[in-house]
């Protein structure tokens, strides 16, 4: 398979870890961002093959798992109503508010349904006339495109009981976040393939302008993270703090105009609550006004209270990569898969959830 099986290539492998191994014997902390390149290093052994002197931390880079739980407890209190069909991703389903979740609404007698696209929710509203379809928009810059393309098509075709409860992040401000919190040590960043492929790597260059920290945009397979990885620790042992891209195959520098444009055109940047990483200036997503009809809080008129937290989770410590997930008290204990407290173990992509499939307890 183009552009799999070359990226997979054994023999090339061992070459890229043995480089890895005799860049330097600096210490240094490397963050990956993205919640997909945390599975996949994982999955790929990537962390076993690794110097000792380099300390892989895993950042807040999966979309369920910074939804507040206020976010939350809003689309059960909305599943309540007789008239509304709630429309969400399948990793939705077991993240929890104070009040439940959806798959306990679900399993009460709500009507809840898994999409795979928001432009399903289309349909939906169609054949659903008497129902009001409020779809769980969330996600980072890659899905929300897709959210902007159903938006105006709804507008185009007059449908008028869809409506969207939105909680989508911007990632490029919470990182800066990050580098400011003082007591957090960051020397590079594995930055976000999916995300950089819509805004592309230029909105990352003030890491290397303002902070002196350098980044590499990498693609998802073994050999993507191995040469990432070694393009990171040379440029952080070399103090050459620039952005990178390693992944040209699907990464522009501009990103994808056509993405991007769509997102100018439905939404305004505002202030956005991260589950246990407090608000984040320009961090989120808003419909413009022209599509504000479509929004679910709004048309609801829910008076919407932001608060976050399960009683001792440490999700927040963890999303910053103060800990890891062992060190939460609550990990393999009360909180597991089967058993989320917390959003990090719900989601596939969630730090938690990859840290209980995966990892070695004598590690």
């Amino acid at each position: 398979m183009k552009f799999v099986d070359e990226f997979r290539n054994n023999e090339y492998t061992k070459i890229l870890v043995e480089k890895l191994n005799n860049i330097s014997s600096e210490k240094m902390n490397i963050m990956e961002v993205c919640g997909s390149h945390t599975m996949a290093i994982f999955r790929y052994g990537i962390r076993d093959v690794l110097p000792s002197n380099i300390n892989l931390i895993s950042g807040p880079g999966c979309p369920v798992c910074v939804t507040p739980q206020s976010y939350i407890d809003t689309a059960l209190t909305l599943s309540e109503k007789g008239n509304v069909i709630i429309a969400t991703f399948g990793d939705m389903m077991k993240v929890p508010g104070k009040k439940g979740s959806l798959t306990k609404k679900k399993a009460e007698g709500a009507d809840v349904r898994i999409v795979y696209s928001p432009m399903d929710c289309l349909l939906m509203a169609n054949q659903n006339p008497s129902k009001k379809i409020v779809f769980l928009s969330v996600g980072f810059e890659t899905t929300a495109p897709m959210a902007a393309v159903t938006v105006m098509e709804a507008k185009k075709n007059n449908i008028s009981n869809l409506f969207f409860l939105t909680a989508h992040k911007i990632v490029p401000p919470v990182m800066e976040a990050l580098v400011k919190e003082k007591d957090l040590i960051i020397d590079g960043f594995l930055l976000p393939g999916h995300v950089c492929a819509i805004i592309g790597s230029k909105p990352f260059e003030f890491l290397s302008r303002d902070y002196h920290i350098p980044g590499v945009v990498t693609g998802f397979e073994p050999i993507d993270m191995l040469q990432g990885l070694n393009t990171l620790v040379s440029s952080v042992s070399k103090k050459n703090n620039r952005i990178e891209n390693d992944y040209k195959r699907i990464v522009k520098t501009e990103g994808n105009p056509s993405a991007l444009e769509y997102l100018k055109k439905a939404f305004n940047r505002v202030d956005s609550s991260w589950r246990g990483l407090g608000r984040i200036p320009n961090s989120g997503l808003e419909f413009k006004g022209e599509y504000e009809d479509f929004d679910a809080l709004k048309h609801f008129k829910i008076d919407y209270e932001e608060y976050d937290g399960s009683p001792g989770c440490k999700c927040g410590e963890i999303l910053k990569g103060k800990i890891k997930p062992p060190d939460c008290p609550l990990f393999k204990k009360i909180c597991n898969p089967e058993n989320p407290v917390g959003s990090c173990m719900v989601s596939s992509e969630g730090t938690c959830a990859a840290y209980y499939r995966y990892h070695k307890d004598t590690k």
